[in-house]
């Protein structure tokens, strides 16, 4: 990544920042426009027909180390209205042979100002840190395997004894977040969980979203 203000004169030139083919390939396959068209078709009762974007944020938010993208999604029946925005940090930790993926979460403190950023890019330039709250429960640990035709199958979700909880109109909310991503799918296995029961009450109760790219978003990664 080009430094914000840096000089076009040569001598004052700062190469991209060089992330490891892990973190690279995870990033691009998770930016993108989505759709689950297939599966709401064949099992309409029981998935929504979902539009899910998932966005690079132009502007470094966090450390030069780290991948950020800016999440929302919408009913297709109403892709004016979208819901859920999130930020996600996609990082490597470690060093050498104890590297490991992660994705961090954010919370927008005022979600409705950047709604629409999924369509619209150009509003993500206003998003700084300070529009962000980190949710420390949240973080997601990647793994990976190789795939014998090429690219990776990364696997994310929650350590076994962290709780995924953020206050939201005044009322604590508990989430399970996970995903599954490949070259050429992306599996969500969100939940909103009843704090007091631990019981699953909407999202991915009888399996995962099944998620395909419609658009590719790869192009606006610092990479």
């Amino acid at each position: 990544m080009v430094a914000n203000g840096c000089h076009a004169m040569f001598g004052n030139f700062i190469p991209p920042m060089t992330f490891s083919p892990e973190l690279t390939a995870l990033a691009r396959y998770l930016a993108g426009e989505f759709d689950n068209q297939a599966q709401a078709f064949a099992e309409p009762a029981w998935y929504v027909h979902l539009r899910l974007w998932q966005r690079p944020v132009p502007a470094n938010l966090f450390s030069e180390d780290s991948i950020t993208l800016f999440a929302e999604q919408a009913n297709i029946v109403s892709l004016d209205q979208p819901y859920r925005q999130r930020v996600m940090e996609l990082q490597s930790v470690g060093s050498g042979s104890q590297t490991q993926l992660q994705v961090r979460y954010y919370m927008l403190k005022d979600r409705t100002a950047f709604q629409g950023c999924g369509r619209n890019r150009d509003l993500l330039s206003r998003l700084t840190p300070a529009e962000l709250e980190f949710l420390p429960g949240c973080t997601l640990t990647v793994t990976q395997q190789s795939l014998a035709a090429g690219g990776y199958h990364f696997g994310a979700s929650l350590p076994a004894d962290a709780r995924c909880c953020f206050t939201y109109q005044g009322e604590t909310r508990q989430v399970s977040l996970g995903f599954e991503a490949t070259p050429t799918q992306f599996l969500t296995y969100d939940k909103g969980i009843d704090p007091a029961t631990g019981k699953a009450l909407w999202g991915a109760i009888l399996g995962p979203f099944r998620f395909t790219k419609s658009q590719d978003f790869s192009d606006e990664l610092p990479l």
